[in-house]
This record gives C-alpha cells, sequence and structure tokens, in this order.
C-alpha cells in the first residue's frame, strides 16, 4: 500500500512543483493586480495591453519571425548534417556526432560572447544586419536537429537510397522522394525543438542583437528590471498565452501521432 502511495505522491509532486508557479502566473494575469499577493478584481486589462502596445506587439512578431526564420535553417542543416553522419564511415560519423555535442552541452552566455567576438570583433559583421543573432540562434539550435533526425535515420533500412538509384533515381529524387519521407517526424520535431529554444534563448540574443531590437527574452528580464507596472502586468499575460499555445500544439501532436499508430496497427 504504501508503495503505491509513493508511487502515485512522487509524479503528482513533480508535476505541482513543475506547473503551479505557471498557473498562478496565468491566474494573476486575469487581475489588476500589479504584484503577486492579494486578489483585488478580475479584469482583462493585461490582455488589452498586451495587443494594443505597439512596442509589445513589435517585439512579440519580431520574436516569432526571428524563432521560425532560425528553425527553418537550423532544419536544413541540423538534417543534412544527419544525413551526411549517417552516411559516412563509422569514424567520420563518430566525429561529427563528437562535435555536434559541443554547442548542446557548452553554455549558452559562452557561444553567445564567443560568437560575438568572432562575427563583430574579427569579421566586422554589424549587429545591426541581424546576421549575427540570425547566426547565434541557428548554432544554437540545429545540434538539437540532428539529435531528432538521427534517430529516425537509424531506424531506416540504410540501403534504401542505394536501391532508388539502382532503379533509376538521381541522387536528389533518391533524397527527397526516399530519404525525407522516411525521417520527416525527426525533422518535424526538430524544427519544433528549435523554435522553442529560439523563443526561450536570453544569453545568445543579449550578445549578438542590435541594440533597437529585443526578443521575448531579452524585453522580459529589461522589463523586470524597470518601473512600469502595466507592462510587466502584461508579460503574465503574454506568459499564459505561450503556456496555452504549447499545450495546445503538444496535445495536437500526440492525438496526431496516436491516431497514426492506430492506423499502423489496424493496417497490422
Amino acid at each position: 500500500m504504501s508503495r503505491k502511495i509513493v508511487r502515485i505522491a512522487v509524479p503528482v509532486l513533480v508535476l505541482l512543483f513543475l506547473y503551479v508557479p505557471i498557473l498562478i502566473l496565468a491566474l494573476y494575469s486575469f487581475t489588476d493586480a500589479t504584484q503577486i499577493g492579494a486578489i483585488r478584481s478580475f479584469t482583462l486589462k493585461n490582455y488589452v495591453t498586451l495587443f494594443s502596445t505597439e512596442e509589445l506587439r513589435s517585439m512579440i512578431v519580431g520574436t516569432i519571425l526571428l524563432a521560425l526564420g532560425a528553425a527553418l535553417l537550423a532544419t536544413i542543416l541540423g538534417t543534412l548534417g544527419a544525413i551526411g553522419s549517417f552516411y559516412s564511415r563509422k569514424r567520420t560519423s563518430s566525429a561529427i556526432a563528437t562535435v555536434n555535442q559541443i554547442p548542446v552541452i557548452n553554455a549558452d552566455v559562452v557561444t553567445g560572447f564567443s560568437l560575438c567576438i568572432l562575427l563583430v570583433v574579427v569579421f566586422g559583421v554589424s549587429k545591426d544586419s541581424y546576421i549575427p543573432l540570425v547566426v547565434g540562434h541557428v548554432t544554437l539550435c540545429a545540434p538539437f536537429v540532428y539529435l531528432s533526425v538521427i534517430p529516425k535515420l537509424k531506424q531506416m533500412d540504410s540501403s534504401l537510397y542505394e536501391a532508388a538509384m539502382d532503379l533509376g533515381a538521381t541522387p536528389a529524387q533518391a533524397l527527397f522522394r526516399v530519404v525525407i519521407p522516411q525521417i520527416l517526424g525527426g525533422m518535424v520535431s526538430g524544427f519544433s525543438l528549435a523554435v522553442t529554444l529560439s523563443l526561450d534563448d536570453y544569453f545568445i540574443a543579449t550578445y549578438t542583437k542590435p541594440a533597437t531590437f529585443d526578443t521575448i527574452s531579452t524585453y522580459v528580464v529589461n522589463a523586470t528590471r524597470g518601473s512600469q507596472t502595466d507592462i510587466k502586468t502584461a508579460l503574465w499575460a503574454l506568459s499564459t498565452l505561450i503556456f496555452v499555445l504549447v499545450i495546445v500544439i503538444v496535445g495536437v501532436m500526440n492525438f496526431n501521432s496516436g491516431r497514426a499508430q492506430k492506423k499502423e496497427a489496424e493496417k497490422a
């Protein structure tokens, strides 16, 4: 009986630890409170401020465009790297996998500072061009795309590409019609993870972004140091919307995955 209680209690405590702070923040986003404490009345003013303030709208749109663009480039590079590693010799593949681990393990602050020195100081690339910022986010995201695609490649029959070539397909046709469909699930997962990482990044953006541009992370940190109460509480609403959006996306992905597995089971 005690073991059963422990098996139930531990996951419940972990879930409470993870989600109670977010749920409290979501609750306060619907109030007129200026700080976490007593609730006076419920209102939607934080959401009105969020969508009616030009500064906040520009920051959100800019962050989303950056995340989607960086994730797309990272997905292309990470997928190509994974395919190249998979079809390389064992020693080369092992070397690529090892090099790919460095940005994953390395601290973001080190990556951001290093890219800033390399691109801005050594090569003289202006931050106003957004090139250092995009390069930084692609560098952050591409290794995770690689890690998402590699398992799909290992599940695939490695002889499919050669078989397609033997049947008359060109290398490009074999890649896009045979290999890519087999690893598409990993690419989608890698793209989703890359978007999340880009939205969440603070340190790389801090070192590489133009002075006039803010991502959600850098804006939130700067706003918490300021004295604009309306902006601070509007960011509670933004956090709530992001959390709800993530839940919806995860739910849809799991639903589609479950439906696909059910169809495969029925065919079998």
